[in-house]
C-alpha cells in the first residue's frame, strides 16, 4: 500500500491554498444567482394526482441557463420536512468545487430537512451544451428534475434560427417513498412499468384520468422554413426511449452530452435516461405544408427493452399566420386533449449500438490510444435474486441509504469528508485495488492516480437467482459517470475482447460522453453469462470522489452505483480543515436555515 500523508502533513503542504481562501457569511448581503425550492406536494399531472417532489412548484423543474467560465451560485432549499436532499448538475464537471457535485455520501452530506445549501458552479470554456439537474436522493429525481443549458459568449458552430427543448419523463402512481420501500422489500414490490411518458411535463396517464385539466399533449411551436436546434433531455427514470416526428425525418445529430459532433443524419432517435442530444431540425415550407394539408404533426415516443411498450405523444405545431392562413380546415390541427386513435409513425425495434462508432467530435479531443492506457478495470454488472432483487457491480452493492434492510455497502460519512478528516478506514489502498482488478477490498471504491489513463469495461451478465426462479435476466443500462467526461470507446456483444474492441475503433475518433448504453442484446441469457460490454477511456486529471452508476433510478436504489476516487489525499484535500469544517458534518455550519446564515468557502476565488 502506498503511504498516505497524515493530516498534519496534508495541512503543512497546503498553506498557500489555505491562505488564498476565506470564509464568507451568506447572510442578507449575499444574493445567489438562482434560488430553487424543493417541496413535496399532491400535484395533478397527466390527469392523476401524485404526491411528488417538485422544484419551484414545477414539473419539469424550471429551465436554467448559465454562462461558461463564470461562477454561478445556486441556492437549493430543502423545504421538505421529512427527507434529505442533494442536487446534482448532470454532466457538469465539478472538480474545482469539491462539495458541489451533489452526490450524497460520496461528495457531500445531504441537505437536512428545512435547510438550504449554496452550490458553487463554474463551467470551463468549451462546455456550452445541453445538461440537466436533478435530485440525487432515492426516487426524488423522477419529478425533481429540469433542463440546464450552458451558454457560450461565442456563436455556436452551427447556424440555426431558434431552439426548442424536448424534456422527457415518466409517470408512476406510487409516491417516492412507496417506490423506494418496495424496491428493497422482501419479497420485491416492483414499481411496474410506467404507463405514461411526459413530454415537457404533459401527457395522459393510463391509470385513468381523474383531473382532465392536467391531461393533454405538449405543443412544440415552430415556424415554416426554419432551422431549429432541438435539445433532447432524457430526464426519465427507467425506460430506453425511441421517438420520431411524423413527416419529419431530416434530422442531424450535432451534440451528445454537451459535446459538439460532426453532423450525423438520423430519422429517429433513441435515448437512455441521463443522455442528451441536439439535432438540427428543418421545418417544412408553406408549400410543403399546403401539400400535406395540415399544420400539426405528432411526435411519437415509445419505450424499448421493457416488458410492455408505453407510447405517448406531443404535437409539433406550425404557426399558420406565416403561411397567410392558406392552410385551414378540420384536418389542419389535431386535438391536444386526446392521443391519436392510431399510431402515426412506425418506429423500429431497439437498434443495439445506436450511434456507436458513428458520432465524431467536431474538434480534436485528445482521445487516448490503447498504448496510453495504464490499466484496465472490468466491472461486471449483474442482478441477484432471492425473493429480493439487488444489482451488484463486481459483487458490491452500494447505496446511500444506511437504513436499507438488504445487505449493502454504505459509508457512515461521505468519502470526501472522510478524506478531509484523514480517517484511515476510508483511505483507499491503491496497491490492493490494483491487485484486485481495480476494486479496493477495504473501502469498496476504485482509486486511481492522477496521470493514469484508465480503460473501464462494463460487462452485462445474466442474472443469478437463489429462489428457484429462472435466472439469466438482462436489462439495458444507461451508465453515467460524474466528473470529467470519459471517451466512449465502443460496445459489442459477448465478452470483452481487447483485440476485437480495438479493431472496431479503427478509423473512428470517439466522442466524449457522460452517459452511454450497456445494451442487453437479448432479454435473457444463461445465468452468469456475459452478454455484452461497453468500454470507456478516461484521463485521470481531476482529483475528487466521482460516482459511476446506472442512471435507472430503480437500479440505483437497488445498489447499481460505485465510487471512484481520483488522486491521492494531497490532490483532493486542497483546502485547510478549519475553513471547510462546516462541510464536514451533517447539518454543519455551511447549511443555512431560517435562523442561521451559512458560512461558505468561495473555492478558487481570492479572499
Amino acid at each position: 500500500m502506498l503511504p498516505f500523508p497524515t493530516l498534519a502533513t496534508v495541512l503543512s503542504t497546503l498553506i498557500t491554498g489555505i491562505a488564498a481562501l476565506s470564509a464568507h457569511v451568506h447572510d442578507e448581503t449575499f444574493t445567489p444567482d438562482i434560488v430553487l425550492s424543493v417541496t413535496r406536494q399532491n400535484v395533478s399531472v397527466a390527469g392523476i394526482y401524485r404526491y411528488s417532489t417538485l422544484v419551484n412548484n414545477s414539473m419539469p423543474a424550471p429551465e436554467l441557463r448559465i454562462p461558461e467560465n463564470q461562477v454561478v451560485w445556486i441556492r437549493v432549499h430543502n423545504d421538505m420536512s421529512d427527507a434529505n436532499l442533494t442536487m446534482h448538475w448532470h454532466g457538469l464537471t465539478q472538480f474545482a468545487y469539491p462539495f458541489s457535485d451533489g452526490t450524497p455520501l460520496a461528495s457531500q452530506w445531504p441537505i437536512p430537512p428545512e435547510h438550504f445549501f449554496d452550490y458553487e458552479l463554474k463551467t470551463t470554456n468549451g462546455t456550452a451544451g445541453t445538461y440537466f439537474y436533478h435530485a440525487h436522493v432515492g426516487f426524488q429525481a423522477l419529478t425533481a428534475t429540469g433542463p440546464l443549458i450552458v451558454e457560450s459568449n461565442d456563436p455556436p458552430p452551427y447556424e440555426y434560427d431558434d431552439e426548442r427543448i424536448v424534456f422527457i419523463q415518466e409517470l408512476f402512481n406510487q409516491t417516492d417513498a412507496e417506490v423506494e420501500e418496495g424496491l428493497v422489500a422482501t419479497p420485491l414490490r416492483w414499481t411496474g412499468e410506467p404507463t405514461s411518458w411526459l413530454i415537457n411535463g404533459k401527457g395522459f396517464a393510463n391509470y385513468g384520468v381523474v383531473d382532465a385539466s392536467s391531461a393533454g399533449l405538449s405543443v412544440i411551436d415552430v415556424e415554416p422554413a426554419k432551422t431549429y436546434r432541438f435539445r433532447y433531455v432524457a430526464g426519465n427514470s427507467l425506460c430506453y426511449a425511441s421517438f420520431g416526428f411524423e413527416n419529419h425525418t431530416d434530422l442531424a445529430v450535432i451534440e451528445a452530452d454537451g459535446h459538439y459532433t460532426k453532423p450525423y443524419p438520423v430519422d429517429f432517435m433513441q435515448m437512455g435516461t441521463g443522455q442528451r442530444f441536439s439535432t438540427l431540425f428543418k421545418t417544412k415550407t408553406c408549400a410543403q405544408l399546403k401539400a400535406l394539408g395540415k399544420l400539426d404533426y405528432y411526435m411519437q415516443l415509445e419505450s424499448r427493452d421493457r416488458n410492455v411498450v408505453t407510447t405517448n405523444y406531443a404535437i409539433l405545431r406550425y404557426d399558420s399566420s406565416k403561411c397567410n392562413g392558406t392552410i385551414s380546415g378540420a384536418k389542419a390541427h389535431v386535438p391536444v386533449d386526446a392521443n391519436p386513435a392510431t399510431t402515426p409513425i412506425s418506429l423500429p425495434p431497439t437498434v443495439n449500438g445506436f450511434l456507436d462508432y458513428k458520432l465524431q467530435p467536431l474538434e480534436p479531443n485528445d482521445f487516448p490510444t490503447a498504448a496510453e492506457v495504464t490499466r484496465r478495470i472490468i466491472i461486471n454488472v449483474q442482478q441477484i435474486v432471492d425473493k429480493w432483487f439487488v444489482w451488484e457491480d463486481n459483487g458490491v452493492r452500494w447505496v446511500e441509504d444506511a437504513s436499507d434492510p438488504l445487505n449493502h455497502t454504505t459509508p457512515s460519512k461521505p468519502y470526501l469528508v472522510a478524506l478531509y478528516q484523514n480517517e484511515t478506514a476510508y483511505l483507499p489502498d491503491y496497491e490492493g485495488a490494483v491487485a484486485n482488478g481495480g476494486l479496493d477490498p477495504k473501502t469498496k471504491t476504485y482509486p486511481a492516480k492522477l496521470g493514469e489513463v484508465l480503460e473501464i469495461v462494463l460487462q452485462n451478465i445474466g442474472a443469478r437467482t437463489y429462489d428457484g426462479s429462472n435466472g439469466g435476466g438482462l436489462d439495458t443500462h444507461p451508465w453515467h459517470m460524474h466528473g470529467k467526461h470519459y471517451y466512449d470507446a465502443g460496445a459489442g456483444e459477448g465478452k470483452f475482447d481487447p483485440e476485437v474492441a480495438e479493431a472496431k475503433l479503427a478509423g473512428t475518433t470517439p466522442v466524449q460522453r457522460d452517459t452511454t448504453m450497456l445494451f442487453r442484446y437479448n432479454a435473457t441469457t444463461a445465468p452468469d453469462e456475459i452478454r455484452g460490454w461497453r468500454a470507456w477511456r478516461i484521463r485521470v486529471e481531476d482529483a475528487g470522489v466521482w460516482l459511476a452508476h446506472c442512471h435507472i433510478l430503480q437500479h440505483m436504489v437497488q445498489g447499481m452505483q460505485t465510487p471512484f476516487i481520483f488522486g491521492d489525499t494531497e490532490d483532493i484535500v486542497d483546502v485547510g480543515i478549519p475553513e471547510v469544517q462546516g462541510y464536514l458534518s451533517y447539518g454543519g455550519d455551511v447549511y443555512g436555515n431560517s435562523t442561521h446564515a451559512p458560512t461558505v468557502i468561495h473555492f478558487k476565488e481570492p479572499a
